[in-house]
C-alpha cells in the first residue's frame, strides 16, 4: 500500500477512530477532531466498520466497476487479427479509425504490445537438475584485431584491404560450452571450427568440468558440419556422451548457449578496447573466471555458477 504523502488515516488509525464511536460512545465530532480529519470522513469510516467490521477500514481500489466509454469487446478482438497480421499501431488506428494511445494500450494490455513477438510460440524454458547432465556447445565467429580499429583511431575507412578493398584481417572462433544446471562455462579461442577442432574443443571441456566433479553426460550443439560428422560422432562414442542437435533453424533451442555467447561479448569481446587479437585473448581467461566465481547470474537467484555448483553438491551428498 502506498499512502498519499499527505494523508492523515491509515488503516490503524481509521480503525481506532472507529472503535472510539462504535465501542467507547464518542461522538462523532469528537473522533474527528482527534483524527483531524472533518466528520464526514469519520462518519464515513464509521458506516464502513459497522458494516464490515475491520476489513471495512483496509483500502479500497479507486478504479470504477464501469467504464462507459471502454472499448468494445468486438473491436479489441479486430485490433488482435489485425496485429496477427504484423500491422504496426499505426496502421491499425488509421483502419479503425481509432486513436492510436487507444490502440496502443489496448495492444499492451492483450499481450500484443511488442510486434517482434507476434505470431512466435511462447518460451520453453528448462534446466536440468544435475550438474553435466547437459551441456551447451557453439561457436562465435568474431574479427580478428590487427591494430587499433575505428573505436581507437575514430577512422572507419583506415582498415586492412586487399587490392580488390575486401577486409583481410581474417576471423577467430571463439567456442564455447556451458553447463545447463549451473550456467558454468568453459571458452577457448581457437583458428577455425572444423571437426577436429570442434572434437579436441569438447575433449579439453570435459576435462574441465571433470576437474570441477562434473561427470558429463549430454552435449547439445546446432546443425553445424563440424558437429554433423563422422568424426565428431566417433568422439563423443569414445568420450561416452550422448550428443543432441537442435532443431534446425530454431537457435532458441541452444539458448542458454545463445545467452551465454551475448555476455561474453558485452562483457569481454566488447566490454574493453583492444590493441590486438593477443590482448583480447589474453583477457579471456580473467573474465571467465568473474563469470564463473564472482558475476551475480539472474537465473541462479543472483547467485555465480561456481555457487549453484556448491549448493547442488551438497544437495547431492546430503540424499546420499
Amino acid at each position: 500500500m502506498k499512502l498519499h504523502g499527505n494523508a492523515a488515516l491509515t488503516p490503524k488509525q481509521r480503525l481506532r477512530m472507529c472503535r472510539r464511536v462504535v465501542e467507547e460512545g464518542w461522538s462523532f465530532s469528537a473522533a474527528a477532531e482527534a483524527a483531524e480529519v472533518s466528520e464526514r470522513t469519520a462518519a464515513k469510516w464509521v458506516c464502513r466498520y459497522r458494516a464490515e467490521g475491520e476489513l471495512g477500514v483496509a483500502d479500497r481500489s479507486s478504479a470504477p466497476r464501469r467504464v462507459a466509454l471502454r472499448t468494445s469487446d468486438e473491436r479489441v478482438e479486430a485490433i488482435a487479427a489485425l496485429r496477427r497480421l504484423r500491422l504496426s499501431g499505426a496502421e491499425i488506428a488509421e483502419c479503425l479509425s481509432m486513436a492510436l494511445s487507444t490502440v496502443s494500450g489496448i495492444l499492451s494490455r492483450i499481450g500484443m504490445g511488442r510486434l517482434a513477438r507476434v505470431g512466435l510460440e511462447p518460451a520453453r524454458r528448462y534446466e536440468r537438475q544435475r550438474p553435466g547432465e547437459l551441456l551447451h556447445i557453439d561457436v562465435k565467429k568474431l574479427g580478428r584485431i590487427l591494430r587499433p580499429g575505428h573505436r581507437v583511431t575514430g577512422n572507419r575507412r583506415d582498415r586492412f584491404t586487399d587490392a580488390r578493398g575486401y577486409g583481410v584481417a581474417g576471423w577467430e572462433f571463439v567456442h564455447i560450452c556451458v553447463d545447463d544446471a549451473t550456467r558454468l562455462a568453459y571458452v577457448e579461442v581457437l583458428a577455425d571450427e572444423q571437426a577436429t577442432t570442434a572434437v579436441g574443443f569438447l575433449r579439453r571441456a570435459l576435462a574441465f568440468y571433470r576437474a570441477h566433479g562434473i561427470t558429463v553426460e549430454r552435449v547439445m550443439t546446432d546443425n553445424g558440419s563440424a558437429y554433423r560428422s563422422t568424426v565428431h560422432a566417433l568422439a563423443c562414442r569414445a568420450l561416452r556422451v550422448r550428443h543432441i542437435r537442435t532443431r534446425p533453424y530454431r537457435p532458441q533451442t541452444n539458448g542458454k548457449a545463445e545467452r551465454f555467447i551475448r555476455t561474453l561479448l558485452s562483457g569481454w569481446a566488447y566490454g574493453a578496447i583492444y590493441r590486438n587479437s593477443a590482448e583480447r585473448n589474453a583477457a579471456l581467461a580473467a573474465w571467465i573466471d568473474f563469470y564463473n566465481r564472482r558475476r551475480p547470474h539472474a537465473a541462479l537467484g543472483h547467485k555465480p555458477p561456481a555457487a549453484r555448483l556448491a549448493e547442488l553438491n551438497n544437495l547431492v551428498g546430503n540424499y546420499n
